[in-house]
């Protein structure tokens, strides 16, 4: 048929992987302890250890969570350690930091168990617009799985993508 529209792109072997889809579903917590210490800022043994378990840890059930202190308090590696033994058999993972240090851990794990035979000896794409809270690491975590398996890696969307890897 004269005149029809073809695309090129579903008929070629270009692959995109698209770190949206790796998402990870479920709820995200930030628990601060400052409230568990004296003042904000002076962790006392006993009382710190009576709230952690008051704590309803239920609220994290299947969770990721990311704990951190908003004072400028000294916390003692232990205090955080605690803390996890009350969360790891609810929460889906915990780290120690921010929001941004949690979706990097989690991407981290997801990448790390990607299958990366569907690109193998293909042309791949990395899609580059996102509207969830992919991290700027996961792309380069990305690309670290698919060298050396990959024929190519570029950067966008196929329309307009940036060239960063062509196998020799």
């Amino acid at each position: 048929m004269e005149g029809e529209i073809v695309n090129r792109v579903a008929q070629s072997s270009l692959r995109t992987l698209d770190l949206e889809e790796l998402y990870p579903q479920g709820p995200r917590h930030g628990l601060d302890i400052s409230p568990w210490l004296d003042q904000g800022i002076i962790l006392r043994e006993q009382p710190f250890r009576e709230a952690v378990k008051a704590h309803d840890w239920a609220a994290y059930q299947d969770a990721f969570v990311y704990l951190y202190c908003s004072s400028d308090a000294i916390v003692p590696t232990w205090a955080y350690m605690l803390i996890s033994t009350h969360l790891a058999p609810v929460a889906r993972k915990v780290v120690v930091g921010s929001r941004e240090l949690l979706e990097s851990v989690i991407f981290s794990e997801t990448l790390a168990a990607m299958d990366v035979e569907p690109f193998r000896d293909k042309p791949v794409i990395i899609k580059g617009c996102s509207h969830l809270p992919v991290p700027p690491t996961a792309y380069t975590q990305a690309v670290d799985r698919l060298l050396g398996v990959a024929r190519t890696i570029q950067f966008g969307e196929a329309c307009s993508s940036v060239p960063l890897y062509r196998r020799k």
